[in-house]
């Protein structure tokens, strides 16, 4: 399916990596060509709108820049390089899907013929060539800067400005030629996360492996997972399980973790039923193939009244890439970062015809512009008042080295 895919401009293609939870409807999922897009000017309010009056898929993306839309006060000073804008959704021409328990493949078209994609897809190879080229990367941050800036924002949470505040580095490498789609089954191979996606939108890429759910819509729920807490994996099982029992009892990363919980509680709310929210699950520890997480889980009952995208307008951008209190640690996150996040700490999903919908939490992720030769990539972690700079620096190498380990010749 993704080797046919390629012959599209625009296309998402979503997958679940075998991860089971009691949320997922779909293995994977893809929309491939355009039947109309959603543009920055039509914003949410856009997406809302079409989705009422066509009742079918859309599929896309939301920068973190569009902060600025929703909030007064907010910008973004730093130059947008990645391609991608602000906000942009697609009705596909076709929809592929294979569900959770694998018993079906469903083909959805606009124009086409269900039965001529079948055997497209069928007749196109299943190989995908997986050679990369060899990327050194540069940081936009340098290492002294980066530990002094932590000590900065822990002054700022000592002050009482914030509480807690998640803090980026970017690296990149220009003139860099490649073919996304392979760099993405690499990744994805290395990285099997439950929120992988595969994204193009006319010359920019995103080839991204994230763990992190940002908000999923069924009927009238809402529900959201952060996370905030991360630990090495290592080969022994027995050093292993004692990193993930360490997790489990740190009292900084539970402080995080609560924290952000707290904040996504009240972001839902903000389009939730009064008293509806609840934590379903705090401090849940989960295991990916580079590391354990600490995720929890919220949700509530969406006001019967509320447009389509008011649970993502009220709780955008999501409390695990910001911090709190949300408006002050975005005007730090401005202050203090050396580059636009753009789609970093964005999001990317799909609207069903129903109008449930699921959206991912864009990290562990790579970009590239083939217009430009731009690829880059951020990583960063959540800033406390206990943080130590070194103990933060080490966090947001480990998210690193499982990107460039992609475009290491050893790997």
């Amino acid at each position: 399916m993704l080797n046919w895919s390629q012959r599209f401009s625009i296309l998402v293609f979503l997958d679940s990596n075998n991860y089971r939870d009691p949320y997922s409807r779909f293995e994977c999922l893809g929309g491939f060509g355009t039947g109309h897009v959603v543009t920055e000017r039509d914003g949410m309010e856009g997406a809302s709108a079409f989705h009422e009056e066509h009742k079918d898929w859309l599929f896309g993306h939301i920068n973190y820049d569009y902060k600025n839309r929703l909030e007064r006060g907010l910008k973004s000073r730093h130059e947008a390089v990645s391609g991608f804008d602000d906000i942009c959704f697609f009705q596909p021409e076709i929809v592929c899907y294979i569900t959770t328990d694998k018993a079906e493949l469903v083909i959805e078209t606009l124009t086409t013929d269900p039965d001529g994609v079948y055997r497209e897809i069928m007749n196109t190879s299943a190989e995908i060539d997986e050679t990369v080229p060899i990327v050194s990367f540069q940081q936009t941050t340098l290492r002294e800067k980066y530990l002094q800036n932590i000590d900065s924002l822990r002054s700022h949470i000592k002050e009482g400005d914030c509480y807690e505040i998640n803090y980026c580095n970017e690296y990149h490498a220009e003139g860099v030629t490649l073919q996304p789609l392979n760099v993405f089954s690499k990744l994805n191979g290395l990285s099997h996360a439950p929120f992988a996606a595969y994204y193009r939108n006319g010359s920019a890429y995103l080839m991204c492996a994230s763990p992190e759910r940002y908000i999923r819509k069924q009927g009238y729920e809402l529900l959201s997972q952060p996370i905030k807490g991360t630990a090495r994996r290592d080969k022994d099982p027995e050093t292993d399980e004692t990193i993930k029992q360490s997790l489990s009892n740190s009292i900084k990363d539970k402080a995080e973790n609560v924290m952000i919980t707290d904040l996504v509680r009240n972001d839902l709310a903000r389009s939730c039923v009064p008293g509806s929210v609840k934590v379903k699950e705090l401090f849940g520890i989960y295991s990916f193939p580079q590391v354990h997480q600490m995720i929890s889980t919220v949700a509530g009952r969406m006001k019967e009244h509320a447009l389509l995208m008011d649970g993502v307008r009220y709780s955008f951008p999501m409390g695990s890439m910001t911090g709190a209190p949300k408006i002050k640690v975005m005007q730090l996150v401005e202050q203090y970062e050396d580059k636009r996040r753009e789609l970093y700490s964005g999001t990317i999903g799909y609207i069903s015809p129903e109008g449930n919908y699921d959206f991912n939490v864009v990290i562990r992720s790579l970009f590239y512009n083939s217009a430009t030769l731009y690829l880059s990539y951020q990583a960063g972690g959540a800033i406390t008042y206990d943080s130590s700079a070194e103990g933060e620096w080490d966090e947001m190498r480990l998210k690193a080295w499982a990107m460039e380990r992609i475009f290491n010749a050893d790997s």
